[in-house]
């Protein structure tokens, strides 16, 4: 600050507003709006142009809840918060979740003139808390599968032992070795279907190392072309080639990117196309041990196909719970376990225009011999 500044100077109170991360209106007593900052223009998607001059009632017009808090607030003179309840509408948009703060505004003789609205996009922070949910419910589920998988394979052994024998007795030529040749191919079937649910829970040794995310989504990309030939599908890569290799399993990150790339392959029509992109997230971050903020490095996968039903957003990262015919339902629950492993998380989304995205998020770390963040993204 230079030595003339001062904290009232007028012209640090105009850089603070604009500055701010929150968007900030305020009306005149006719309740015309006469603040309107670069914020509140990302927020509302309207430019200040838009908007000074205009009455608050039409630009909430379809919103009566932050009308009524706003009418309180000139009315009662004293401050209103709603942090919970309130959705935004916004132009071609989906309704956003918000918290709102109505104070009145004063003149220096105490006379009210006015009111300020503070509003905060919660998004990113629902999305976090959806996240957390998401691996909270894995790992009870993780444990919970894998105590029952134990139990199972025991006996699953048995079976599988008394069908070899009873094969061996049976002899090749008999009618009845059919049966035991299926008895042990299904055996075989819902061992793997436990190998996969105990990998849920079971602690696996990392072997962490710099991971180039760019070059296995491109070998990700070049078999699946080759897999999807015959479909004819378009595979789009948009990758950030500035980011460099980052701190991960390699192996473990190529199961999970794999999942992804091929759920999206899976679940277009002939001709579909399936966009991947890569990019380095700065609206929010993960703390580190020493609270130096670490930026995010995510990785989208979208695609064209129909998209998720609402009933089964929640439902998605759920152990057996599939849409298609022929899954397990366990390729998304691994995935967000190996997300989890890396101190990650992943999120789905369906797309404006049409279809679903998966986005993958991960510190973006590249020293091998740092410890992951313990402390819970924001």
């Amino acid at each position: 600050m230079s030595p003339e500044l001062t904290i009232a100077d007028p012209e640090l109170f105009v850089r603070v507003i604009e500055n701010i991360d929150r968007a900030v209106l305020a009306t005149n007593l006719n309740g015309q709006i006469i603040l309107f900052n670069p914020a509140a223009e990302a927020c509302m998607r309207l430019s200040r142009r838009q908007c000074i001059g205009r009455h608050y009632s039409s630009l909430f017009a379809d919103q009566p809840r932050i009308i009524d808090l706003i009418r309180l607030a000139l009315e009662e003179e004293r401050p209103i918060s709603d942090d919970e309840q309130i959705e935004l509408n916004r132009p071609h948009s989906l309704p956003t979740p918000i918290s709102l703060s109505v104070s009145p505004l004063f003149d220096q003789n105490g006379s009210q003139e006015g009111i300020v609205l503070i509003i905060r996009d919660l998004t990113r922070l629902r999305e976090l808390e959806t996240a957390l949910r998401q691996a909270d419910r894995l790992s009870m589920l993780g444990t919970l599968a894998a105590g029952l998988a134990h139990e199972v394979k025991n006996p699953l052994g048995g079976i599988r032992g008394a069908a070899q024998l009873l094969g061996m007795e049976l002899g090749s030529d008999s009618p009845l070795a059919d049966y035991t040749d299926v008895v042990i191919h299904e055996v075989e079937r819902i061992n793997g279907i436990i190998e996969e649910l105990m990998n849920l829970a079971r602690p696996r040794v990392e072997s962490m190392g710099e991971t180039d995310l760019s070059q296995i989504l491109r070998d990700i990309v070049l078999l699946q072309k080759e897999a999807h030939r015959s479909r004819h599908l378009e595979f789009v890569l948009n990758l950030d080639t500035s980011i460099p290799p980052i701190r991960g399993d390699e192996s473990l990150l190529t199961r999970l990117l794999l999942n992804l790339v091929k759920n999206a392959a899976e679940a277009v029509e002939t001709g579909g196309r399936i966009d991947i992109s890569t990019r380095i997230a700065t609206d929010y971050h993960l703390m580190s041990p020493e609270n130096r903020p670490i930026p995010w490095v995510t990785i989208e996968v979208a695609d064209d196909g129909p998209g998720i039903d609402a009933a089964d957003m929640e439902k998605i990262f759920t152990p057996f719970f599939s849409s298609k015919n022929q899954g397990t339902g366990l390729g998304l629950s691994t995935c967000q376990k190996i997300a989890d492993t890396h101190n990650g998380f992943i999120k789905a989304r369906n797309r404006t225009e049409k279809g679903a995205a998966f986005t993958f998020f991960i510190p973006f770390i590249r020293n091998i011999d740092k410890k992951l963040p313990t402390q819970i993204p924001f």
